[in-house]
C-alpha cells in the first residue's frame, strides 16, 4: 500500500525531491543546485538537459535517503521556476536552445514594439498580465525568430514548447517515446498567451507573435492525473502541476478568498485569493491563476512578483565575495545596529510590480565613509521587505482588503533578522508555519487530492500549523521614515537604460 506522496520542486537555482507523509511531514528529501548562465548583459539561460538530469538525481536521492521504492509512492506532484521558456525537438529531446529564464530582459524591445500600437495593457483584458520581459510567451516568439532553425522545426511540427513543468512531465511520462505534452492553467496564465476567463490559448495573441498552435501543450487542470511515470518512478501517476507560486499557495492552504502568501526565494511572491472570479489590477499586480483543482471551478489570484529578493544575497555571495555562504548575511547584517542610512534597490533586471519598468537598473545609494559591509548586507535583507511593502498597499488598494498578517515562506524565512524587519514595515505580524517547504508541499497536495491520498481540503486545513509569529515593534514614525528613504531610491534606480 504507497503510503507516500513526492513533489519535484524545480527553482530558479536548485531542483529538489520531497517526500511527504499522510500528516504532510517531510520523510526525505534531496536536493542539487544548477548552474546560473550570463552569455551577455540581461541575459539569464539555463541548460533544460541539466535540470532533467538534476531531477533524475533528487529523485533516486530522495528514495535511497528514505529507503523507498517506487511502490511506497502514491503520486507524484510537479511544481516550477515558472516563465522560463523551454524549446525542444519532440523526437529526441534535446532542446533546440537553453531555456530563457524568467528573469531575463532580452524580449524587452519585442515588448515594447508589441506596446507602442496598443499600450502595455493591450492583453491585460484577456490574459490578465501587462506586456513584460516576464513572460515566457514573449520569449518563445523571441527564440522562434533567432535559434537557427526553430522556426523551421516548429512549423514541421518537430519542436515543442513548454515551461520546466511541461519539459518534466514530457520525459517522466516517456519522452520521445510517448510523453505526454501537458501544462497546467497556473503555468500556461504566465505565458501571456491563455485566456484568463476560458482556460485556452488566445489565437489572435498567437498569431500576433507568429506562434504554431502545434508547440503549444495542452492546458489540463492543476490536480488531476496526467499519465503515469516511466522514468524515475514507474508506475507512479503523475497527478499534480502548479507553478512555484501557486503552489505555495496551496500549500498555505489560502483556500478562502482574502488569504494571502509571501515567498521568499530567488524573487518573492505575494499572492492573495480572489475566489472564482478574476479580479482586475490598477496598482501593477497580475490577474493570474491560482488553481483548478479536478473538475471544480478554477480560482483566481492577484500577485505581486518581485524579481530580485533571495537572488540579491547570493550576488552578494558570488560577485562582491562579502559572505562565503547565502546564511551567512545574516550574522553579517547583524553586525550593525542599523542600515546606516543605506538603500540597496536590486533592479538588476528592471523592477516588477508594482513599478514594472525594465529601464530600472540596481542602485545602491545613501554611501558615507561610515558605511561598510554591515551595512550593505543589512541594505540588501531590508530591500526584500521594503518590496514586499510596495505589494501589500498595492494588493490593499486593489482587492479593497487590508492585510491583518501575512503567512510566509521559502528560504529566506529562516532569517530572524528579515522576518522581525518584515513584519516591523509592515506593521503586522508575519507567520512562518510548521512546514516552510510549503512550495512542494503544495505539489504534493494537488497529486494527493487527484488520487485520493488526501480526501478534501479541509484534511489540508487541518495540518497547517504555525511555527513562529513575528510581532511588529517598530514605532510607526521610524517605520514612515525608513520607508520614505526607500521610495527616493526607488526613483534613483527609474530610467537608467535609455529606450
Amino acid at each position: 500500500m504507497p503510503r507516500y506522496c513526492a513533489a519535484i520542486d524545480q527553482g530558479t537555482t536548485s531542483t529538489r525531491c520531497i517526500v511527504f507523509d499522510h500528516a504532510g511531514r517531510i520523510v526525505c528529501q534531496e536536493q542539487r543546485e544548477h548552474r546560473q548562465l550570463y552569455p551577455q548583459p540581461g541575459w539569464v539561460e539555463h541548460d533544460p538537459a541539466e535540470i532533467w538530469q538534476r531531477t533524475r538525481e533528487v529523485v533516486a536521492g530522495a528514495l535511497a535517503k528514505g529507503g523507498l521504492q517506487a511502490g511506497d509512492i502514491v503520486a507524484v506532484g510537479i511544481t516550477n521556476q515558472r516563465e522560463t521558456t523551454v524549446l525542444w525537438d519532440r523526437h529526441t529531446g534535446e532542446p533546440l536552445c537553453n531555456a530563457v529564464v524568467w528573469q531575463d530582459t532580452r524580449t524587452d524591445r519585442l515588448c515594447q514594439e508589441l506596446a507602442r500600437t496598443g499600450g502595455r495593457d493591450r492583453f491585460r483584458a484577456t490574459t490578465g498580465l501587462p506586456l513584460a520581459t516576464y513572460f515566457s510567451g514573449p520569449k518563445l516568439a523571441w527564440l522562434l525568430e533567432n535559434v537557427p532553425g526553430a522556426r523551421a522545426a516548429a512549423e514541421r511540427g518537430d519542436a515543442l514548447f513548454g515551461t520546466i513543468d511541461t519539459f518534466l512531465v514530457w520525459w517522466l511520462t516517456g519522452g520521445p517515446r510517448g510523453g505526454i505534452h501537458v501544462t497546467d492553467v497556473s503555468n500556461a496564465s504566465r505565458t501571456l498567451l491563455m485566456d484568463l476567463h476560458t482556460l485556452a490559448w488566445d489565437e489572435g495573441i498567437l498569431r500576433l507573435l507568429a506562434i504554431p498552435r502545434a508547440l503549444l501543450p495542452e492546458i489540463r487542470a492543476s490536480s488531476e492525473v496526467y499519465g503515469e511515470a516511466s522514468a524515475l518512478l514507474p508506475g507512479v501517476p503523475v497527478a499534480g502541476i502548479l507553478g512555484d507560486q501557486q503552489a505555495a499557495l496551496v500549500g498555505q492552504t489560502c483556500f478562502e478568498p482574502g488569504q494571502a502568501k509571501n515567498t521568499y526565494g530567488t524573487g518573492c511572491f505575494l499572492l492573495l485569493n480572489t475566489g472564482e472570479t478574476p479580479a482586475s489590477s490598477r496598482h501593477g499586480l497580475l490577474t493570474t491563476l491560482a488553481y483548478k483543482l479536478g473538475a471544480a471551478r478554477p480560482v483566481y489570484a492577484l500577485e505581486g512578483s518581485i524579481a530580485i529578493t533571495g537572488a540579491l544575497v547570493q550576488w552578494l555571495r558570488d560577485n562582491l565575495g562579502l559572505i562565503e555562504r547565502s546564511a551567512d548575511v545574516e550574522a553579517l547584517a547583524n553586525t550593525v545596529a542599523d542600515n546606516g542610512g543605506v538603500y540597496f534597490v536590486p533592479a538588476f533586471s528592471g523592477l516588477f510590480a508594482p513599478h514594472w519598468r525594465s529601464d530600472a537598473r540596481g542602485v545602491i545609494v545613501g554611501l558615507t565613509r561610515y558605511a561598510n559591509r554591515g551595512h550593505l548586507a543589512r541594505a540588501a535583507l531590508e530591500a526584500t521587505a521594503y518590496q514586499t511593502r510596495e505589494v501589500c498597499e498595492a494588493m490593499a488598494q486593489d482587492s479593497g482588503t487590508v492585510l491583518s498578517s501575512l503567512r510566509v515562506d521559502g528560504g529566506m524565512v529562516a532569517d530572524e533578522t528579515l522576518m522581525q524587519f518584515q513584519a516591523d514595515i509592515l506593521g503586522v505580524p508575519v507567520i512562518r508555519p510548521k512546514v516552510a517547504e510549503t512550495t512542494a508541499l503544495g505539489a504534493a497536495y494537488a497529486a494527493g487530492l487527484a488520487t485520493g491520498f488526501w480526501h478534501d481540503l479541509a484534511a489540508l486545513r487541518e495540518q497547517w500549523a504555525v511555527a513562529k509569529t513575528w510581532q511588529p515593534a517598530m514605532a510607526e514614525a521610524t517605520r514612515a521614515r525608513l520607508y520614505r528613504g526607500w521610495q527616493r531610491a526607488v526613483e534613483r534606480s527609474l530610467g537608467w537604460i535609455e529606450g
